[in-house]
């Protein structure tokens, strides 16, 4: 794992889905993640969490809910800041989802 500038390797749930722009405000990355919760697979284990503390590492595939959509993203970078929208998207790689 190649740790952020602060050196790093993993990063709060709520924080990454922040700084990848799937929420607009941190407070609502937080509230999804405790209302609806991940589920976090590394290395072949899963692990389902409803804590926005919960860490993302480099690698980690997360799967969650955002309205009627079913999203998993492989986490790529941690990032160190919310940045534009480029930026955000080089945080992760979107997975095919299963028909």
């Amino acid at each position: 794992m190649t740790p952020d500038a602060a050196g790093d390797t993993s990063v709060r749930a709520d924080v990454w889905l922040w700084r990848a722009r799937f929420f607009r405000t941190r407070a609502l990355s937080a509230a999804h993640v405790r209302q609806s919760g991940l589920r976090v697979s590394h290395g072949g284990l899963i692990r389902r969490t409803d804590k926005p503390g919960a860490p993302l590492a480099v690698g980690d595939i997360v799967t969650f809910g955002k309205g009627a959509d079913i999203l998993s993203v492989e986490v790529l970078d941690l990032g160190s800041r919310r940045g534009p929208a480029d930026e955000a998207r080089a945080l992760y790689r979107p997975l095919e989802s299963d028909p």
